[in-house]
């Protein structure tokens, strides 16, 4: 018995797991991908402890949807899917990186307008630091910020 490309598709998403200390994701340059990137790394923060509605996972989550939104609306090329990758550091930290496929149109914070435009000014109010940096591997850019992270109580 044969499965369908969709079925494959579906099985290959990652699962968090607690004991990874990465955690990475290709999603489609759509805001169907964007929320689906969103979501899991909802779930990845939960699975490393930092529980919903602690200051740490929330501040990953908003991060995460912002970023993965300007990936899919100023850094969208057609036929080039996203990465999201989230890995915890020492020192209680969890670094946030968003790439996308352009790498010459590198964000820059600014007021917000009648269509928005705030998402960069909330990501660097919620990290530690945050930045761009050429996509490695692959043409375009990453956008990471820095989020600090209380210790996890056991």
């Amino acid at each position: 018995m044969t499965t369908s490309p969709r079925q494959e598709r579906r099985s290959a998403l990652p699962l968090p797991l607690a004991d990874q200390t990465v955690f990475s994701f290709r999603f489609t340059a759509s805001p169907r991908g964007a929320r689906l990137a969103r979501r899991l790394a909802s779930c990845q923060m939960d699975a490393w402890g930092w529980r919903y509605g602690t200051p740490a996972h929330d501040s990953v989550e908003l991060i995460v949807a912002e970023l993965a939104a300007n990936a899919v609306t100023h850094g969208r090329v057609p036929g080039r899917d996203a990465e999201l990758r989230l890995s915890r550091e020492d020192g209680g930290h969890v670094r946030v990186e968003v790439s996308d496929a352009r790498g010459e149109r590198l964000p820059e914070p600014r007021d917000a307008g009648e269509d928005g435009g705030r998402g960069l000014l909330l990501v660097a109010a919620l990290a530690e630091e945050w930045g761009t940096a050429p996509r490695p591997g692959a043409p375009g850019k990453t956008v990471w910020a820095v989020v600090p992270a209380l210790p996890v109580r056991g």
